[in-house]
């Protein structure tokens, strides 16, 4: 294995609604180290709390504040010796204040923190999407959000595997996926 730590964090990202936390859930169940979404940690405090932070009030402080925790757990997980696989990361929290502030800070940092150079992203899938306390946006706005992101992560990954829709009876198990990116 790389000795370079980056080469462990693994980004999982994609279309909201596409199958990430099914994907992190069986990674967590087969004993990986994984990264939850720092939107949905930030959502949960600001909503047991009564915070005004949450995206669909303050989308630019919310998205400050994601950045800071992306950074944060990206540290945190660079310490562990093994595969680390991240439910979105600091390159979704950055575009999200780069679509609100009109800069440009994603690619910039994402260059700075550097993940795994292969990318796995969910596609949008319409059939699963469902909102709930984290996602209250619609179809179109994910999708925009995941074209978004793939600006900046063309920027910095190598590789990039998009996952095919499978109906759930069908769904392929992540053992390709628990060997390690690149692996066979």
């Amino acid at each position: 294995m790389d000795t370079d730590p980056a080469a462990r964090l693994v980004v999982i990202s994609g279309c909201s609604g596409g199958g990430k936390s099914a994907l992190i859930a069986e990674l967590t169940r087969r004993g990986h180290a994984i990264v939850e979404e720092p939107g949905c940690r930030i959502i949960d405090d600001d909503l047991a709390r009564g915070g005004a932070a949450p995206p669909w009030i303050d989308l630019a402080a919310f998205a400050q504040r994601a950045i800071v925790v992306a950074l944060q757990c990206r540290e945190h997980a660079a310490r562990h010796s093994g595969w680390v696989f991240f439910d979105r990361s600091l390159v979704d929290a950055a575009v999200a204040l780069d679509d609100v502030s009109g800069e440009r800070h994603a690619e910039p940092l994402c260059h700075a923190h550097c993940y795994h150079r292969g990318v796995f992203l969910t596609p949008s899938w319409p059939e699963i999407f469902e909102n709930d306390a984290h996602r209250r946006h619609d179809m179109s706005a994910a999708v925009a959000n995941m074209t978004a992101c793939a600006t900046p992560i063309r920027a910095w990954a190598t590789t990039s595997c998009l996952f095919r829709r499978y109906p759930s009876r069908h769904a392929p198990t992540s053992s390709s996926i628990t060997r390690g990116p690149g692996r066979r």
